[in-house]
């Protein structure tokens, strides 16, 4: 199996940022791949490596803030600087691959984060695989956090709040992987009013996408059994896109985190095929 190359990626603000990339001898396409909102790349390493094995150059970045990250942890400034992270992961792919367009994945917040950035720069886009995106989270905060966050926004952005996803059962029901999550000392577990009040603001822009949009084929994977995302809403959603390129494929005994379940074979699968039907290369490749 390909290894990863631990790389650094300098962002426009002067934000360094802890990234792994996989690049394949002869690439036929290239991935950008977005995590969740507690967790960073390496939880979804098998995956990223899968792709990589059927081709892909795999561009999978801990989050400003996450992960290996340590520098403004848990913060943002506004959901504009998410996205312009997101376009300069895509610079950097293209400048590592000769690529134009890719396919993005996301998982969890991250897959808002996708939807986002194809509706901000949707040329760049060429596929979507959406993994229980967060755009219709089951969980949420408090009536009274909510209130403290308004109050934070005026008087101390920075002000940290706890994420209401501590208990790893929410994502997945396999007992070694709920003790990964449980001792994982890079899990992000607090962000700041900021981030909070951002996230969602980019729910308002993800909200905002055009209906009938046919340029950009789109698969939804779910889990039957996830409680932290309400898949019914997010089906509905998707749906109502009328997208003709998009479809939904629901595992109906997982959990939250496909990657986590005991044999995601399937699912490794079934997202590798998605990728190779939509991130051909506009530009032929170069080594990276």
């Amino acid at each position: 199996m390909l290894c990863c190359e631990p790389i650094t990626l300098r962002y426009s603000d002067g934000y360094e940022g802890f990234a792994r990339l996989w690049c394949p001898v002869k690439p036929r396409g290239a991935v950008l791949y977005l995590h969740g909102i507690q967790s960073h790349g390496g939880w979804f390493e098998r995956s990223a490596a899968y792709l990589a094995e059927a081709g892909f150059v795999v561009l999978l970045p801990d989050r400003r803030g996450s992960g290996r990250n340590q520098r403004d942890r848990g913060h943002v400034s506004g959901p504009r600087r998410w996205l312009l992270d997101g376009v300069e992961c895509l610079n950097e792919l293209h400048v590592r691959t000769g690529f134009t367009r890719f396919h993005i994945v996301g998982v969890s917040w991250g897959g808002k984060l996708a939807l986002a950035l194809h509706r901000y720069a949707p040329g760049r886009i060429a596929g979507l695989s959406l993994i229980a995106p967060g755009l219709f989270p089951r969980v949420d905060l408090p009536f009274r956090e909510k209130m403290r966050v308004a109050w934070s926004m005026i008087a101390a952005r920075r002000t940290l709040f706890e994420i209401p996803l501590n208990e790893p059962e929410l994502f997945t029901d396999t007992p070694a992987w709920r003790l990964f999550i449980q001792g994982d000392p890079l899990r992000l577990r607090q962000v700041t009013a900021a981030f909070l009040v951002s996230s969602r603001r980019l729910d308002r822009y993800v909200l905002g996408l055009a209906r009938g949009h046919s340029g950009c084929p789109l698969h939804l994977f779910l889990a039957g059994r996830d409680q932290i995302i309400d898949n019914a809403a997010t089906k509905a959603f998707v749906r109502g896109l009328n997208w003709p390129l998009a479809q939904i494929t629901e595992y109906e005994s997982a959990c939250h985190t496909l990657e986590f379940e005991p044999d995601p074979g399937a699912f490794f699968d079934a997202l590798a095929a998605s990728a190779g039907g939509i991130a051909s290369p506009i530009s032929p490749a170069r080594p990276c």
